[in-house]
């Protein structure tokens, strides 16, 4: 037993002393550290610098984490522009809302045998049975169609698709993202393209700014706002032009027309989008939603606002949408259907027609005057060659009614060269 104590005393002892000359150990060596450091410098100001040096660094991590948190949370600078090109542009951007008074019907039960010579007979073996029947309890005004537009003036000019306001027995009303509701009017239907000018009473309206659709190129980022499915109001889709210079053939507002020309783009353009504008990244409009392919994923396509701005300009000045008019039908030649059909040119608009109720000359036409003929080929119109990129219907477009153009046309083997006076085309 007092061996046990000695060794437990001794254990104690030797753990004390090292852990002392441990301590000292340590303490030598942040002398010695120190000493290097500072030198002779006396112990207050080392104090002082010691302090200085431990808050530069506390700032210094401090300022690291601030930083890094501050990058974290900032966000894409193309994404953050997107945003505020919404914000900037989203109240000019409108729902076209068309309703009109349709009957409600109400649903009752009825005796179906009452009235009839053997009513009282029946209620003998059936009685109490009635039938469900509807009839009608007055009408209630609905809605009955829902698109897009956008302000193009600030006394309350609106353009859209034509097919958006096709109906006439109908009221039309514009609803802006602030809630407020407005009758509007349409002022023109272009008769050639799928768009319209529609009018609310209200000034000091901020309009879009529009700008030049001949400057697009593919790959290039889009935005494209609407009224989607008729439900959801100013939707936003990203994304980029897929290809330029479409033609497809469109259906919307029970009318079927032929879209030349067009912007096709993969931003999800859905029922309801019609009319809205798709902007570029400097917020301006390059196009007017038009159409989307039922069946297929993110195809949609715009028409250039190039082809608006004179509708625009028309209906400022005349009130009205006056379209130049020559009267041809025809097909635009290229290198394949040239070959295909036995034809000496690979260009040219070459007139066809397609029925006896659609002839390739129209009755009356400024073509009619000047002679043209089926199976006639315009090579030329005034002075400019036509082609795939230059089609006869877009080179009529940037004339006015009145206007007198000449035509280089091949007939029966020879290149003749006649005039016409372009007349206003009618609905």
């Amino acid at each position: 037993m007092p061996n046990t104590r000695k060794v437990l005393l001794m254990t104690i002892l030797t753990s004390l002393i090292t852990s002392i000359l441990v301590a000292g150990l340590i303490v030598g060596f942040f002398r010695v550290d120190i000493l290097n450091k500072f030198g002779k410098i006396p112990p207050s100001i080392i104090r002082e610098i010691v302090k200085v040096e431990t808050d530069q660094k506390i700032i210094e991590e401090l300022e690291k984490i601030k930083n890094l948190s501050s990058r974290d949370s900032s966000r894409d600078p193309r994404e953050e522009k997107i945003i505020n090109l919404v914000k900037k542009t989203g109240g000019s951007v409108v729902n076209v809302i068309a309703s009109k008074d349709l009957p409600v019907f109400e649903q009752s039960f009825v005796n179906p045998f009452e009235g009839t010579p053997n009513a009282d007979f029946f209620k003998q073996f059936f009685p109490g049975f009635q039938v469900p029947q509807s009839r009608q309890k007055g009408t209630e005004k609905q809605q009955v169609s829902a698109g897009t537009g956008f302000i193009v003036s600030s006394d309350g000019l609106i353009l859209t698709n034509k097919h958006v306001v096709s109906l006439d027995d109908v009221e039309y009303t514009v609803l802006n993202n602030k809630g407020e509701k407005f009758p509007a009017k349409v002022l023109a239907r272009d008769p050639v393209q799928d768009l319209a000018i529609i009018k609310i009473e209200k000034n000091n309206l901020t309009s879009l700014v529009l700008g030049d659709s001949e400057k697009l190129e593919v790959g290039q980022t889009i935005i494209a706002i609407g009224n989607a499915l008729g439900e959801f109001e100013n939707s936003v889709s990203v994304g980029v032009i897929s290809g330029l210079k479409r033609n497809i053939s469109a259906s919307g507002g029970g009318v079927t027309e032929s879209l030349e020309n067009i912007i096709q783009t993969d931003a999800a353009i859905n029922q309801g989008n019609s009319g809205g504008p798709l902007l570029n990244l400097d917020g301006e409009v390059i196009g007017i939603n038009a159409a989307t392919v039922i069946g297929a994923q993110n195809i949609g396509f715009a028409i250039p606002i190039n082809n608006a701005k004179k509708d625009i300009a028309s209906v400022k000045v005349t009130g009205k949408i006056s379209y130049p008019f020559l009267g041809v039908r025809y097909t635009i030649l290229n290198k394949e259907n040239s070959a295909k059909n036995n034809l000496s040119v690979e260009y040219g608009a070459w007139i066809r027609g397609n029925s006896s109720t659609e002839p390739a000359v129209t009755p009356g036409s400024p073509a009619e005057k000047a002679g043209l003929k089926e199976n006639d080929i315009i090579l030329e119109f005034d002075g400019i060659k036509i082609t795939e990129e230059n089609p006869l219907n877009k080179l009529v477009g940037k004339k006015s009614v009145g206007d007198t153009i000449n035509l280089k046309v091949l007939k029966g083997g020879k290149e003749v060269t006649v005039k016409v006076i372009l007349k206003e085309r009618k609905n």
